[in-house]
């Protein structure tokens, strides 16, 4: 039977899936979640998704969208009542994305498997790291989010990686001198849509009872 609603395929820690969980509850939408475990894809995600990623979402008349920060601005616009897609400053929030996508989650890989990549030191790494966080630190300088007084796409698209980041030394970066970065991402871990975001499902079995989120 077809689905009545657009199905996510998701993975509870993965970076890229948190932001469009983020997208989807800030957007007031429900879809139906498949929560799968990386080393164990089903092969129904496969079939639409060959590369093997999450998340991936699947909507009801069959097109797929694979890429997180597409499902986001997707879900957005379906409903922005926050107006996280604020013209203003999406221009903005397009770029930070960008360095965040393209240059920051290198560091970040390399940071907290520094033992794959001896290369460097993962003190070494953790510095690269450091120069996306002072570009943040500075934003966060001028006001309570990262473009203003409101949470745009740039906060929900970059936060889960700050996240992780924090989280693979977190005595670490609470020493590092970012003090408005760590009120951002301690205001953010607190922030009752990432809690919901952060739900934890049983992983998704064919023939189980479909499961909506949220």
């Amino acid at each position: 039977m077809t689905s009545s609603l657009h199905r996510l395929y998701s993975f509870r820690r993965c970076p890229y899936a948190m932001r469009a969980r983020l997208g989807i509850l800030f957007a007031e939408l429900q879809v139906e979640l498949r929560e799968i475990i990386l080393k164990n894809k089903p092969p129904q995600m496969l079939a639409i998704s060959p590369k093997g990623t999450v998340p991936v979402l699947q909507l009801t008349d069959g097109e797929v969208i694979e890429e997180s920060r597409e499902i986001m601005i997707w879900a957005l616009k379906q409903d922005d009542q926050q107006g996280l897609l604020d013209t203003e400053v999406i221009h903005q929030a397009n770029a930070l994305i960008n360095k965040n996508d393209n240059e920051f989650k290198h560091w970040l890989d390399r940071y907290k498997y520094a033992d794959r990549h001896p290369e460097m030191t993962q003190e070494a790494y953790r510095q690269r790291g450091e120069a996306f966080l002072h570009v943040l630190e500075e934003l966060l300088t001028k006001h309570t989010y990262l473009l203003g007084e409101s949470i745009t796409i740039a906060d929900i698209g970059i936060m889960p990686f700050v996240r992780q980041f924090a989280h693979v030394d977190r005595e670490v970066f609470y020493s590092l001198p970012y003090p408005n970065l760590q009120r951002w991402l301690q205001h953010w871990l607190a922030h009752p849509v990432f809690i919901q975001a952060m739900t934890k499902y049983q992983l998704w079995q064919e023939g189980d009872e479909m499961v909506v989120f949220p």
